[in-house]
């Protein structure tokens, strides 16, 4: 789970590193967090070597883990409290990893700067996700990939956080969840061609049933979408620009 920057330089309330360290020690969150990051780490393929940037970086967990691949990283966040983590975890590994404060809307980076862009979590808190993905878009280098991880929208866990906005859960009350032929037309807005799109985490948020269910989430991920809490799209920039 990553920090996701709020619209209009706004950050999401109810989101701090304590609360991405409990949800990781918890029986379901781990799992969770297992299936989505392989899922991600999949789409991005082999990324050593590579320059990286992690929109939304949070406290650097998928930074670190990219790093550890041999990935050039560069995290960028619009919480002071998440990057001031994520640069603690990065010195205790003695991993080399840029971090930067910045929105998802306005990257500080020129055109064409990285191989590999990565956002997750990040689109679900931003109203207008179209100029997101033409600024990541922008500095991704010709034939370079775009990989998204989002939360779906049809899904029980979108129900039951639906739920918890119409309870009073500001965290909730601000989320957009967004369907695979959403994330598909902003993709293609921005000029890249879609490669995959897969789903992820089809168990209820109950920990028995997770346990159960886990072992069939990779499956169910490639046969389709719906009911997915996770969705993780892939596509790429041309390698040329397109005429006409």
């Amino acid at each position: 789970m990553t920090s996701p920057l709020g619209s209009a330089g706004t950050t999401v309330p109810g989101l701090a590193p304590d609360a991405y360290a409990g949800w990781r020690a918890s029986g379901i969150g781990a799992l969770t967090e297992r299936l989505e990051r392989t899922l991600i780490l999949e789409l991005a393929g082999g990324v050593r070597g590579k320059t990286v940037l992690d929109v939304g970086c949070g406290d650097g967990d998928l930074a670190l883990a990219l790093w550890q691949q041999g990935a050039l990283l560069t995290g960028v966040d619009l919480s002071a409290e998440m990057l001031a983590t994520a640069r603690a975890r990065a010195e205790a590994k003695g991993a080399e990893i840029g971090f930067a404060l910045a929105t998802a809307e306005r990257l500080p980076f020129g055109a064409a700067t990285f191989d590999l862009v990565l956002a997750v979590a990040v689109l679900c808190f931003i109203e207008d996700a179209a100029p997101v993905f033409r600024e990541m878009a922008r500095v991704l280098r010709p034939g370079g990939e775009l990989v998204i991880g989002e939360l779906g929208k049809w899904s029980s866990w979108a129900l039951a956080r639906r739920v918890r906005a119409w309870c009073g859960s500001a965290l909730w009350a601000r989320a957009r969840f967004r369907s695979k032929r959403e994330l598909i037309g902003l993709a293609k807005q921005a000029g890249l061609d879609v490669q995959t799109i897969r789903g992820a985490i089809y168990y209820p948020r109950v920990r028995l049933l997770a346990r159960l269910c886990a072992r069939w989430d990779r499956l169910l991920g490639r046969l389709t979408t719906f009911g997915a809490a996770f969705l993780a799209l892939a596509a790429r920039k041309p390698a040329a620009e397109r005429s006409g």
